[in-house]
């Protein structure tokens, strides 16, 4: 199956110290670029996130957003920090021996008090594990809207190589024609500027410029990367680079098609093949 670079990916999932958002987002590139923006709950993960992408993607610049949003109970669910309420406790024990008539201790200002309450802290190994398995199902959508997307580009470009068929099946039976036509008119406008006798030499480079102008090599190259491209599309996941340099050498040889033109009509056919081969590369360069 064709992947496309091109994907957007969000979950929520949920877990025991709050909602996890994961977002996703890829577009073309040469390689694989990440960039992470992870809140501070999930900073300290950065590292496996990142191998965890790297596992599951090959090209593309992908941007990853990771956050925890507390839910109510577990944002409400404040706990005392005995250690600190001990200090307390401690020092107005001692300051008592001082001041023995003053008022007991209001309890209400002592839990106001900084640091005696404290949220409840977020479980670093459980938050890792709903972290990697709420990851791998966004990237797992990720994948899934890039196959789709694949399947989009996949089909342009097959409707352009039908085209590009057509056109190399159109000028195949035109070149015998056309050649011997072009080598009867250089002949005759020899014959008329060269009063000379030497029939075989004229004859001889007649030959040779035909062999020049001759295109089967070029049509035969071209047929041969539509099968390649018509191969891979069919079979690989990571085929961008590869069709992106077919698409050179299909490019190549209409350029050589149109520089040994000898008719409008095949020059004309070399500025179409070099249209669709271009529409091919545009879209060839989302495909990872």
């Amino acid at each position: 199956m064709i992947l496309s670079m091109t994907g957007y990916a969000s979950q929520e999932y949920n877990t025991a110290n709050g909602v996890l958002l994961i977002e996703l987002r890829s577009v073309n590139h040469r390689y694989l670029e990440l960039q992470l923006k992870l809140d501070d709950s999930c900073r300290s993960f950065e590292s496996a996130v990142r191998e965890q992408i790297q596992a599951k993607l090959g090209r593309g610049k992908v941007d990853c957003r990771l956050n925890i949003v507390r839910n109510n109970a577990a944002a409400s669910a404040l706990q005392l920090n005995h250690s600190v309420l001990q200090q307390i406790a401690e020092s107005a024990k001692e300051a008592a021996q001082y001041f023995p008539h003053t008022q007991p201790v209001n309890m209400l200002e002592v839990l106001q008090m900084p640091g005696v309450m404290g949220a409840q802290v977020i479980d670093a190994e459980t938050l890792e594990q709903d972290l990697k398995t709420g990851l791998n199902q966004a990237l797992q959508s990720l994948v899934d809207a890039k196959l789709r997307e694949g399947e989009k580009l996949k089909n342009i470009v097959l409707s352009r190589l039908q085209e590009i068929e057509g056109l190399v099946t159109t000028v195949k039976p035109m070149m015998p024609a056309l050649i011997k036509q072009y080598q009867e008119k250089l002949t005759s406008k020899l014959a008329e500027a060269h009063a000379s006798n030497d029939d075989d030499r004229i004859r001889q480079e007649m030959v040779l410029f035909a062999q020049r102008i001759d295109v089967d090599e070029e049509l035969s190259r071209l047929d041969a990367h539509i099968a390649e491209v018509k191969r891979i599309l069919k079979h690989d996941t990571a085929a961008g680079k590869r069709l992106d340099f077919l698409m050179q050498e299909m490019n190549r040889e209409a350029n050589t098609l149109g520089s040994k033109s000898v008719s409008i009509e095949t020059t004309q056919i070399s500025m179409q093949l070099k249209v669709l081969i271009e529409q091919m590369r545009e879209q060839i360069q989302n495909i990872e």
